[in-house]
Formats: C-alpha cells, structure tokens, sequence
C-alpha cells in the first residue's frame, strides 16, 4: 500500500461527500412553479407567491451554493449578493459576488457588508430571501456595530485567533460587536421569508455558531462575549471602545442581539446541507473500497491541537500492539475542530500543526501515517489544507537538518513540511466543514 496516495484518495472521498453545489442540487427542486426542499419528502414553497426572490451569503462556501440555485431557480432570481474569501468565487449571472478577506476582516467585506444589510433592509412581505451561509462568514461580514471600527474589530479578532478560544467562543464576541451576526440579517429582512441553507463548520452543527449565526438566534450574551475576553487573558489588551460596549451591553443599555423565539424568526427556516459527519463517513466509505478496515472516532472533536495529536497516535500504537479497536489495515478517521495556543512566530495552523507533533509520537513506526486537512483547502494563514506525517519524518527532517522541537516552539509546521514535501495541498474546495483527520496503519 502506499500510504500517501491512498490519505489523499481517501480525503478526497471527504470533500466529495460534502460538496454544497451537489448537496443543495440534490435538496432543491423547482416544479411548475413550487421550490421543492428535502428528501424524499419535500417540502413546497409557491415561489408565484413572492414579488422577488433574492439570494444572499457569506462564507467560504458559499458560492458553489449559489451556483446551484441559480441553476436550479434561473430566471426566477431577482438579484442578489454573496461575499467570499479570495479566490473561492464561481461563474454566476444572476447573483452579485464580492471578495473580502479571511480570517481577519478587511475594507472590502466592511463595504460588502453595507450593501448586504441595505439589500435586506428593503425587503419586505413579498420577497423571498435564499440565504446561503458557510464558515468563515464571520470575517467576510465584518460590519462592526456603533462606536466600534473596524481595526479595533480587527485587533479583537487577531487576539482571539492566537489565544486558544473555540470558534464558538470567538463567535460569541463577534456577534456582540456586529450589525449583522447574531440573527441580526434575519431581523434586518424581516418581515421577508428567509430560507437560510448552511455548511456547518462547528462542532455540534449549532445554528446559531455557524458564520455568528447571522440569520439564527443568538443564546449568547454580552455577559458571555466579557467572560471570553477574561477567560483567555486578552482583556487588557482589547481595545477600550469594545469593553465599554460589552459592559453597556451587560447593563442592557444595549439591546441584546435577538434570542430564541423572536420575531425576527417567525418567518426564517433553517437547513444544514453539509457537516462534518458527512465528510468523515464520506471517507469512510473511500477507505473501505481501498481495503481498509475504518472507523470513524468522532466528529466532535475539540480542545488542544498537541493533545489531540498524542491520543490519536496511542491508537496507532495500540492497533499494532493488540488489533484493538480495529485490525490492521485501519483507518482511523476523526474531526471537529482543535485549536492552537500560538506563541512562536512561525507559519502554520492547527492541520499542520496536528501532523507536527504527531510526527514525534510515530517516530521509527512503520505502516503508520497520520494526516490532517481543512476541509476548505486552507490551514491558517497559508495556501496548503494541512499535512502528512509517517514513521520516517523525523529521521528525513533530521537528515536535512531540521530541529524537529524548534519547530514546534515556532508553530512553524508549514516550513517543516513544506521541507520534506509533505504538505498536503488541495486548493479552494468550495466547502467548509472544519477538519478531516485520517490515521492508517498497516
């Protein structure tokens, strides 16, 4: 077998089983005039019953979904605008794209954030909103709320991104420093119907989480966004204008964002298109038709990336010592989403990094590779989804005279596996559900 090739058939495998323009072609129909959602039980909407249809997004992914709505609704889509990282764009002819940048918002998603909330803000009972939401719509849709700019939102979100905090952690400050996170699109089209369709990218498939859950109820609060800020340490460092609105806020001078049961909702249907769990038993099925025997651990996994990394590999270990859980050849499969503490000044992110101490807890192991990718074809601040490791990394990286540990100390697993050809490098995917972590042992 050859391990490589056979982790990016199965990755593959991954990203295939979540690909939203298939998976919202397969969900959508339209049929003499209805829009037809789900299963083998749709659902029906008389789109004869709406003056305008419209479609909106930001995230990721989100322009592979309006490809297929375009394709499947035409002529019937009055206009619209979605907003999408570099690069992730698609060929559309009815819906409007804007590029901004991820993961620290930019100008270019403030400005499309404008013309996103004044398109909803014109809506009204007639119109029908297709809304299209996927990670990373947290940055793209910046939008900071009254007394807060823009690079102090900025200077928020760097200090979280290197402090260690979950995605929903993260999205609970964000949501109380936007016009627009939060469920605040939702109460912005109001009194619009609002089909909300998503890519989850956070463990549990929340609503609320996905991109600050712009048109989803928010159950967070400004008690909560302070006690993030505190939890991690970067309170003192927050600029002073977004402490004095969270504490307005938790003195509710400011009205909170709109919670379960409003009636910003009454009028808003939520879909999860793709998750997680699609993608790992999408590449559970890959590595079974390549003769391996799978198992998938979970798709919930969070907390310390290095952490993660030691207890995946004491199941390698265990899986050559005893068969247990499954017997050779395997194929360990995981997801979710770790998370970095960074404190060096290296290029990385958490697949990279995963994949980084991994190689230490393999070293000398043969049979054993171990791999981790964004689903989203990116890792961190670069342009690879993650990287391998095998029994042998630490030896080559020795042979080239690397310091396996100073890169560790450095969070720089990019230039460690780039060194040895082992990053592991996709492109835009057009999909976003956090992480694929694939084990084999042979």
């Amino acid at each position: 077998m050859n391990l490589k090739n056979d982790f990016l058939t199965i990755l593959r495998g991954a990203l295939q089983a979540v690909d939203p323009h298939e998976a919202l072609l397969r969900l959508l129909d339209l049929e003499t005039g209805s829009l037809l959602m789900g299963g083998t039980r749709k659902e029906a909407l008389d789109l004869e019953s709406f003056d305008r249809v419209f479609v909106v997004g930001t995230g990721k992914a989100t322009a592979s979904m309006a490809r297929a709505v375009e394709e499947r609704l035409g002529p019937a889509i009055t206009g619209g605008l979605i907003i999408v990282k570099d690069g992730h764009t698609e060929k559309l002819e009815r819906v409007r794209q804007l590029e901004a940048s991820h993961p620290v918002p930019d100008e270019r998603g403030l400005a499309a954030g404008r013309d996103l909330l004044g398109l909803l803000e014109d809506c009204g009972e007639r119109d029908l909103v297709i809304a299209l939401i996927s990670g990373g719509g947290s940055a793209l849709l910046p939008a900071p709320a009254e007394g807060i700019t823009l690079e102090e939102k900025r200077a928020v979100t760097e200090l979280l991104l290197r402090s260690g905090a979950s995605i929903g952690e993260m999205n609970a400050v964000r949501k109380h420093l936007s016009r627009a996170k939060g469920g605040l699109l939702a109460r912005a089209a109001f009194p619009a119907t609002v089909l909300n369709f998503m890519v989850s990218d956070v463990v549990g498939d929340d609503v609320g989480i996905i991109a600050s859950g712009p048109f989803s109820p928010d159950r967070s609060t400004f008690a909560d966004a302070r006690a993030v800020l505190e939890r991690y340490g970067i309170a003192e460092k927050t600029p002073a204008s977004v402490l004095l609105r969270f504490a307005d806020g938790v003195a509710g001078r400011i009205e909170e964002t709109p919670k379960p049961g409003d009636a910003a909702f009454e009028r808003v249907r939520q879909f999860i298109i793709a998750s997680n769990l699609h993608a790992l038993s999408g590449a559970r099925d890959a590595a079974a038709r390549l003769g391996y025997h799978p198992l998938i651990l979970s798709s919930m996994i969070e907390g310390d990336t290095a952490d993660a990394a030691r207890w995946h590999c004491s199941i390698a270990r265990e899986i050559l010592s005893s068969g247990n859980p499954v017997p050779r050849p395997a194929c360990i499969i995981s997801g979710g989403e770790t998370t970095v503490r960074v404190l060096g000044s290296g290029l990385g992110g958490r697949n990279m990094e995963f994949a980084l101490i991994a190689a230490g807890e393999i070293e000398g192991l043969e049979g054993v590779l171990v791999g981790s990718a964004g689903t989203d074809g990116t890792d961190g601040p670069t342009d690879a989804a993650g990287a391998m490791a095998d029994g042998s990394t630490i030896a080559r990286a020795r042979e080239a005279g690397m310091d396996h540990a100073d890169y560790i100390l450095r969070n720089d697993s990019y230039h460690f596996f780039e060194a040895l050809g082992d990053l592991v490098t996709t492109g835009p995917t057009g999909t976003n559900v956090m992480d694929v972590r694939i084990m084999l042992v042979v």
